[in-house]
C-alpha cells in the first residue's frame, strides 16, 4: 500500500501570532516522525493571511533541525519566483546540513495573485520558462561537468531529489518527460487527476532519478473521534477556501456547527467541488474510503494536508491517520 506523508501550510489562526504558528509547525513534525510518517513537506504560498509557510526553505531547515529522521521538503517551491541557482544553492546548503532527508518538489504556479507575482519582481511570462528552469536546476544540483562556468556552491553533485507538482495535464507530462516523480495536487484541484495520471503514467521516460513512475496525491484529511466533531472541524477548510473563492482571504477561523449561513447554494457547490478529495470522520468512516481511492488511483503515496483551527485537533488527527496508515500497509 501507499506511503503517507505530511504537507504543511502552517496554518495561522486567528487567534494566533506567526511564532505560535511556526512553534506548531515544529511540533508536528516531531510528532509525525514519532508516528512513522515519510516525509513533512512544507508549501510556498505568499499574501495569504492564514498561510505562513511563505519562507518555505527557511522551515525546511529549521525543522530538519529539530527531527531526526523524517525526510523534510518543500512541496513545493514556486520556481517561477526564483533563479534556478538560488534554489540549488539552498538546497545544496540543506542536503549538506541534513544529507539524504531533503526533498525538493517544483511548482510552476506563483503560488500568488497577480498583484503579488508584482510584488515578487517576478515577470507573468515566467510560466513559459518552467520547463528549462527545471533542466536548468537540475544541472545545477547534478555532476559538475568540465569547464562548467557557473556551479551551485554548495549543491553540485548532490543530487536533490526533485519532484514535479501540479494539477494539470501540463505537469504530468512534464514529470514524465524528465523521468522525475510527480505529485498532483488533489487537496483542492482534483478536477484533472485521474486524466493526469493516466498520462503521467504513459508517457514517463526513465531518468537516471527514477527508473519507473512515483505517484504522490494530496488530499484533505480530518479524523476524529466522531463523525460530526470532524465535520464540525472541517469548516475550518470551508472557510478559507470560501475567503479565497470571494477574494477576501483572511486568518484561519474557528469551527462552526452549520456553514449554511457564510454560503449561497453556488458558493457551497463550488467549494465542495474544490474539496471533493477529502476525508472526513472516524477511522472506522475513512479507512476504507481512504483503501477505496489508493486502489482506485494506484497512489504510491498519500500526502495529506491539515488545515484545523486547533493544534490540539490537527495533532488528534494525524495520531488517528498514522494508525489507519499502519492498517493499510
Amino acid at each position: 500500500m501507499a506511503d503517507f506523508s505530511i504537507l504543511d501550510f502552517i496554518p495561522l489562526r486567528n487567534d494566533a501570532t506567526p511564532a505560535e504558528a511556526l512553534r506548531h509547525a515544529v511540533n508536528l513534525a516531531q510528532h509525525a516522525e514519532a508516528w512513522g510518517y515519510r516525509r513533512f513537506w512544507l508549501a510556498e504560498h505568499h499574501n495569504m493571511p492564514w498561510i505562513a509557510s511563505a519562507a518555505t526553505a527557511v522551515m525546511v531547515g529549521h525543522i530538519a533541525g529539530q527531527t531526526r529522521h523524517i525526510r523534510v521538503g518543500a512541496g513545493g517551491i514556486m520556481l517561477t519566483n526564483h533563479a534556478p541557482l538560488v534554489v540549488a544553492e539552498q538546497f545544496g546548503t540543506l542536503e549538506s546540513l541534513y544529507p539524504g532527508r531533503i526533498d525538493l518538489g517544483l511548482g510552476r504556479a506563483p503560488g500568488a495573485a497577480d498583484r503579488t507575482v508584482q510584488a515578487l519582481r517576478r515577470s507573468p511570462d515566467a510560466l513559459s520558462n518552467f520547463p528549462k528552469d527545471v533542466v536548468e536546476l537540475q544541472t545545477f544540483l547534478g555532476p559538475l561537468r568540465p569547464g562548467q562556468a557557473v556551479q551551485a556552491v554548495p549543491g553540485a553533485g548532490l543530487e536533490v531529489p526533485l519532484w514535479i507538482l501540479g494539477s494539470s495535464l501540463y505537469s504530468a507530462e512534464l514529470a514524465a518527460a524528465l523521468g522525475l516523480p510527480f505529485g498532483f495536487a488533489g487537496q483542492f484541484a482534483p478536477a484533472a487527476m485521474l486524466s493526469a495520471l493516466a498520462l503521467y503514467r504513459e508517457k514517463f521516460q526513465p531518468s537516471r532519478q527514477l527508473d519507473h513512475p512515483r505517484v504522490m496525491i494530496g488530499v484533505n484529511v480530518v479524523a476524529a473521534d466522531s463523525d460530526m466533531q470532524a465535520q464540525r472541524l472541517f469548516t475550518s477548510v470551508q472557510r478559507a477556501f470560501l475567503g479565497m473563492k470571494r477574494d477576501t482571504p483572511d486568518r484561519l477561523q474557528p469551527p462552526v456547527d452549520n456553514m449554511d449561513s457564510y454560503w449561497t447554494d453556488a458558493e457551497k457547490l463550488d467549494v465542495e467541488a474544490t474539496l471533493s478529495c477529502s476525508f472526513i470522520g472516524t477511522p472506522a468512516t475513512i479507512a476504507p474510503e481512504l483503501k477505496r481511492f489508493i486502489a482506485a488511483t494506484a497512489a504510491d503515496e498519500i500526502v495529506v494536508v491539515n488545515n484545523l483551527y486547533s493544534h490540539a485537533a490537527q495533532l488528534r488527527s494525524f495520531e488517528l491517520l498514522a494508525d489507519i496508515a499502519k492498517a493499510l500497509t
